[in-house]
Formats: structure tokens, sequence, C-alpha cells
């Protein structure tokens, strides 16, 4: 079985013991309770994280180079989803060290991000980071739509925000995660245990951002954070 995502992951373990099950990307499979540790994993399931040590960290140092006045900043999160905990987590000790204040926006439900987004703007956050969830992903038009009408910079955890109109986003290529775990799909064919195959962590990450939005909400990408952007729109 192959398995995209915190959700899926966890409804496919719950599922058997038995059957191999390949993470085609997911939050922190040993916090959450996937694998042993990520180098023996010990059970019927490996495969692949989008996550990576330094990832929260880097996405808030970009947001700090990007608004130097920066000290806010919010973090938009389904408490609910499976990543939640690992993200937060990650995000901690970078901003201790940037000198920036998390304000954690928890919303379990479409109909509640209008006043997630109200309450960015009461707590007088200059930025949010929206997490890697799919229950997020599934409202991602409405996210932008509502960031941007806030006039809010948003550090996203995937292209397609910014592809939709969301400011930046710094986030492990998914699609060349998707295309390693046919590496691991053929050694288990092959014979080989999952609970021998180590989990990989994502190598190569992608800076995209969206020019148009930075011009309509009013923020200018300072030059040393575009010349290192992946990927520009304009």
């Amino acid at each position: 079985i192959v398995a995209g995502g915190s959700t899926a992951i966890r409804a496919t373990k719950n599922a058997t013991k038995a059957i191999p099950i390949v993470m085609a990307h997911g939050s922190d499979p040993v916090a959450l309770g996937y694998v042993a540790s990520l180098s023996r994993p010990g059970g019927n399931i490996t495969g692949l994280t989008h996550l990576a040590p330094e990832l929260g960290g880097k996405r808030l140092e970009l947001l700090k180079d990007m608004i130097a006045q920066l000290t806010r900043v919010a973090v938009l999160t389904d408490p609910g989803t499976g990543g939640h905990g690992p993200q937060i987590k990650e995000l901690e000790p970078a901003a201790r060290a940037l000198a920036v204040q998390l304000l954690v926006i928890p919303v379990r439900a479409p109909n509640e991000l209008e006043n997630g987004f109200s309450a960015m703007i009461a707590g007088r956050s200059g930025a949010f980071i929206g997490l890697q969830q799919p229950t997020l992903d599934r409202v991602r038009d409405r996210i932008v739509e509502l960031a941007n009408k806030n006039r809010l910079p948003g550090m996203y955890p995937n292209s397609e925000y910014v592809e939709a109109g969301g400011l930046v986003s710094y986030a492990a290529d998914i699609v060349a995660l998707f295309r390693r775990t046919a590496s691991y799909v053929d050694r288990i064919l092959k014979g080989a245990r999952p609970a021998e195959l180590p989990v990989e962590q994502p190598t190569n990450f992608e800076l995209v951002i969206n020019l148009k939005t930075a011009k309509q909400i009013g923020i200018e990408i300072p030059p040393h954070v575009l010349a290192r952007a992946d990927r520009v729109i304009r």
C-alpha cells in the first residue's frame, strides 16, 4: 500500500500490520508512532517523510528575511491532524532564536477559517505559517483568499498554494518524493522487509515566490531573498 499524508498513513496503519505500507510523504513518523526509528522502522511501514529537522526553522527564517521587523507569527493548524504536534515543536526553537513569538491558530473545520484570520489580525501577527496538513490543503483556495484579503503575508507548506495566489512557499519537492516511493515498492516486491528499509528525509527543497501577490498585499521582497528563489511567479 502506498499512502501519502498523515491521515492516510494512520488509516492504513490501523487497518493492517501485515501488508507493507510505503509512505509517499508524511510528518514525523517516529513522533507519530508509525516507525520505531528512521534508520530501522521495525514494522510494516517505511518510505519517505516530507519533513526535515531544519524545515520549520528555515521557513521562519525566510519570513524574517522578508519582513525584518517581524516579531509575531501566527501558525495556522488543524490540531486534530497527526502532523500538528511535531510541526509546532519544530518551529519553537527557531522562534526563540529569531526572537519571534508564535501565535497558534487552531482551525478544526472550514467554517472556522475566517475567525482564525480575524484572530491573527487581533493578535497583531505580522505574517503566518500554514502547516502541511491534508485538511488545510482541501481548503487551500479559501486560505489564500483570506490571507490576501487581510493583506497578511503567508508562508505556505507547498507550491500549490503559491500557484493559487499565496505569497511564498518553502517545501520539499512532493513530486520527487512520490517518484522515490517507486524504489521502495520495487525493493519490497523483490523481497526486502519494510522493517529494515530506512525512512528517507527530503534533500531537495524549493522556494517559490509570487510577486503578483507581494504587490497586491504591499510586501516588497528583498533582492537577496528573490535571488534565492527556485521559481518566481510574476
